[in-house]
């Protein structure tokens, strides 16, 4: 039985919560348990947002997650807020490019990934959130990596289906990284 519990923050505008939505469709389209539950300021865009999705292999009873297995840090203040918060030997996802301060933890697993900054070489200057998970894909066995463009176009409207093969390119690029 396999638990995984994801905290995903940053700045409201930065794809935090469609971020997590993707990461609990990924799960439903594996047949697994899935959670979902997005926070955000009442600004929204600029605010503060969060989202907690949690994947797991029995029946979720509650969807707050105060321990996560998995932080993903898109702006210095989530991370100074969550550091200390993500369970020993947990796994913690720094965009580099916004955030220049380093984890003090040892009993935790780090990696830098200057997504913002892979985003804009890229030509897709809005999807560092996908970069990001294109390498918690890859580093946690959560979900597998294969079919991201079939389930991007399972919760994706009609009217941005453009956007979804720059999507999975920006999650290729996180997962090579």
């Amino acid at each position: 039985m396999k638990t995984t519990q994801i905290l995903i923050a940053g700045f409201g505008g930065q794809g935090v919560l469609f971020a997590g939505k993707f990461l609990a469709y990924k799960g439903l389209v594996q047949d697994k348990q899935v959670s979902w539950l997005p926070s955000y300021g009442p600004e929204m865009r600029g605010g503060t947002a969060n989202c907690s999705v949690i994947l797991s292999d029995s029946p979720v009873g509650s969807p707050i997650i105060t321990v996560p297995d998995v932080l993903v840090a898109m702006n210095l203040p989530s991370l100074q807020k969550f550091v200390d918060s993500v369970a020993p030997g947990g796994k913690i996802f720094i965009d580099s490019t916004l955030i220049d301060a380093k984890v003090e933890r040892a009993d935790v697993e780090v990696f830098y990934i200057p997504a913002t900054q892979m985003a804009k070489d890229a030509g897709f200057s809005t999807l560092a959130n996908m970069i990001l998970m294109g390498k918690v894909m890859k580093e946690c066995d959560a979900v597998a990596f294969d079919g991201n463009k079939e389930t991007l176009e399972s919760f994706i409207p009609a009217k941005k289906a453009a956007l979804i093969d720059m999507n999975c390119q920006a999650l290729q690029a996180g997962y090579d990284f």
